[in-house]
C-alpha cells in the first residue's frame, strides 16, 4: 500500500537535483611528472588524477570525536611493517599527532615523495611501495632532492589548492623506470597519559600506480608535483 501511494505521487523531481556538467567533487588530487634529459630539455610531461589515499591516511583523517563517540581506535602501519594503535579519543593510552614544534624537536613532517619500480593492485591497503627505488647513484637508483610544500595556498575564484613537489636526478649510469610513487610522512605521537613523545616512524599516506611508466634517462631528471585542490 505504501509503495503504491509513493508510485502514484505525481511530482516531478526538481531540476537542480539532477547531475549537471558543473557538478563535481569538492576535493580532487592530481599528479604531474616532468621529465628532462641530460641537457635539461623537457622530453615528457605526464599527468593523471590521483585517487589513492591509504588506510593510514583515512585513520588520521577521521575526526577526533568519531574516536571518542565510538570508543574505537585505528591501527596504522609504518613502512617497516610495524603497527601502532592510533587513539586520539579518550582512555589511558590516548595519543595525538604532534604538529611541527621546533622547540621540542618532535615534528610530524613530510619526509619525501618516494618512487618505485613495482605496483600494487590495492593501493588502499598499501603501507610501503612494492619496489622502492633507493636514494643514490648506484645501478637502478635515483638521487632524491628535498620535498617542497607550497608556502601559501593558491586561490583561484572559489578554488584553493596547494602542491607538494620533489626533484630526482639520475646518475646511475643507465635508464631508471618508475611505475609507482607515494607520499611519506614521519609521524610523532604524544601520549597524553605518559606525557611523552614517541616516533612511530615513516608512513605511506598516499599511493599511486602510474598509468604509464616513466623512463628517466641517465643524466636526466624528473620533478614530481602532487596538487591537492578544494572546490576545483
Amino acid at each position: 500500500m505504501v509503495s503504491k501511494v509513493v508510485d502514484d505521487i505525481n511530482v516531478q523531481m526538481p531540476y537542480d537535483v539532477y547531475p549537471q556538467d558543473r557538478d563535481q567533487s569538492t576535493f580532487k588530487a592530481y599528479l604531474t611528472v616532468v621529465v628532462r634529459d641530460e641537457k635539461g630539455d623537457i622530453i615528457k610531461v605526464h599527468k593523471q588524477w590521483s585517487r589513492s589515499p591509504t588506510f593510514n591516511f583515512m585513520g588520521l583523517f577521521l575526526p577526533t570525536n568519531w574516536y571518542s563517540n565510538t570508543n574505537n581506535t585505528w591501527t596504522i602501519t609504518n613502512t617497516g611493517g610495524t603497527s601502532y594503535t592510533y587513539n586520539p579519543g579518550s582512555g589511558s593510552n590516548q595519543n595525538a599527532l604532534s604538529y611541527p614544534g621546533t622547540s621540542y624537536n618532535e615534528p610530524a613532517y613530510l619526509v619525501m615523495i618516494q618512487v618505485g619500480s613495482g605496483q600494487q593492485s590495492n593501493p588502499y591497503s598499501a603501507y610501503t611501495l612494492a619496489a622502492p627505488i633507493a636514494n643514490g647513484t648506484g645501478s637502478g637508483q635515483l638521487l632524491y632532492g628535498y620535498p617542497s610544500v607550497s608556502q601559501t595556498p593558491t586561490v583561484s575564484g572559489s578554488s584553493v589548492s596547494f602542491t607538494i613537489s620533489q626533484a630526482f636526478n639520475n646518475q646511475s649510469g643507465g635508464t631508471v623506470v618508475i611505475t609507482e610513487l607515494g607520499i611519506i610522512l614521519d609521524i610523532y605521537m604524544y601520549n597524553l597519559s605518559a606525557k611523552a613523545y614517541q616516533n612511530f616512524g615513516y608512513f605511506l599516506m598516499w599511493y599511486d600506480v602510474l598509468s604509464s611508466a616513466i623512463s628517466v634517462p641517465n643524466g636526466g631528471s624528473i620533478v614530481i608535483y602532487y596538487t591537492f585542490t578544494v572546490n576545483p
